[in-house]
């Protein structure tokens, strides 16, 4: 399916530019009959749990087949930040206490590994200085050493997008023997994601962005082979190996990536998510990823040639799905385009221009020519 077709199926580009699929992507007419769909079946049977747990199992297999991992390495899990937690507390820090993570990390997974690690040297951050210099694996293996227990790695950056040396990285951290996290959720729906390639024990991603879904679950990827060092601490009764055997009493652990789920799931997210997945299954993901870095090439080079200051990657990193515009105000900034239908999405000192395969040549037009009058009128 080419990018016009694809577009077609998002009823609000028609009048909407949307840049700022790195927040939230634009929602699919599929993705609004499933919730229809979510919505009549609770207004026809009451409680329809029967349908639920199909939907949920549904979406687990879609998700398995979308990052090529198989069903049974699938957690559905709240957010990133729950997956995070869930990972750390898989770890026995007690004669190795290390975490190591990148300070330009999202706070969803970053604080969560810090409140773990509390105390001098327990947390070691990569900085944004020392990748500069020294390039992305350089600055990640300074920090690595014998003490290391585990090695957080984002795949794309939430402020500039760009996509990071992953298996470099974990090449250092496997030499000590640490366990691999990476948080995909900027970079899973656009660039093509398969856990077979990718050297980690973990993989985290969230549904709201690039995957056309909405918030309230995130998918939690435990290779299978990787042993917890603890039994999750935060359970409850889908974490059981029958959540509806009701015994409070029993706190078995399932052998499958599912033992890292709670309570239950956001049905209505549940029934959007996979809806939004089967939409990006229409289009072959090398074609998906190659018309999107086509966009960023394109923007980034006119932007520049009309003088805006860009934050791109890392000397060994790569361009992602964003171009990021550094911005004295770029909430004001984001205001002026919003005014004319161009939703982006500000971050810090960072507009963050976010594309997906439903984006164009002629939404670039769009939001180059309206920050050109932006700065025409100040």
């Amino acid at each position: 399916m080419d990018p016009h077709r694809f577009r077609a199926q998002f009823p609000s580009l028609a009048d909407t530019t949307h840049l700022a699929s790195c927040s939230q992507g634009a929602i699919a007419t599929s993705v609004t009959a499933a919730l229809a769909e979510m919505a009549y079946l609770v207004r026809d049977q009451g409680a329809p749990w029967g349908a639920w747990m199909t939907e949920v199992e549904r979406l687990r297999a879609t998700a398995a087949g979308f990052l090529n991992a198989s069903a049974s390495e699938i957690a559905l899990v709240p957010s990133a930040s729950h997956g995070a937690f869930q990972v750390a507390n898989a770890v026995d820090f007690a004669d190795r206490g290390v975490i190591v993570s990148m300070a330009a990390e999202f706070p969803s997974v970053g604080q969560v590994l810090h409140a773990q690690r509390r105390g001098d040297g327990e947390t070691r951050w990569v900085s944004h200085d020392a990748m500069r210099t020294l390039g992305v694996v350089e600055a990640y293996r300074a920090q690595i050493d014998d003490a290391t227990r585990l090695v957080s790695i984002p795949l794309a950056l939430y402020a500039n997008g760009s996509l990071q040396p992953v298996n470099e990285i974990a090449k250092h951290a496997r030499e000590v023997g640490a366990r691999v996290l990476v948080d995909a959720y900027q970079a899973a729906g656009v660039v093509p994601i398969d856990v077979a390639g990718i050297d980690c024990d973990y993989l985290i991603t969230g549904t709201l962005k690039y995957l056309l879904g909405l918030a309230g679950i995130a998918v939690l990827f435990a290779r299978s082979g990787v042993a917890d060092q603890h039994p999750p601490r935060m359970t409850g009764w889908f974490g059981r190996v029958d959540p509806f055997d009701f015994d409070p009493t029993s706190l078995d652990v399932p052998k499958e990536a599912r033992r890292f789920e709670s309570g239950t799931p956001a049905i209505p997210t549940v029934y959007a998510v996979r809806a939004g997945i089967e939409v990006l299954n229409q289009v072959d993901p090398i074609a998906r990823w190659t018309h999107v870095e086509n966009l960023v090439a394109e923007t980034s080079a006119r932007l520049a040639e009309t003088g805006e200051t860009l934050s791109g990657p890392a000397p060994d990193a790569k361009p992602g799905p964003q171009v990021a515009v550094v911005d004295p105000d770029p909430e004001a900034l984001a205001a002026f385009l919003a005014a004319r239908r161009i939703v982006t999405s500000p971050r810090g000192s960072i507009l963050r221009i976010a594309f997906h395969y439903y984006n164009t040549t002629e939404d670039i037009d769009l939001v180059c020519n309206a920050i050109a009058e932006c700065r025409r009128q100040a």
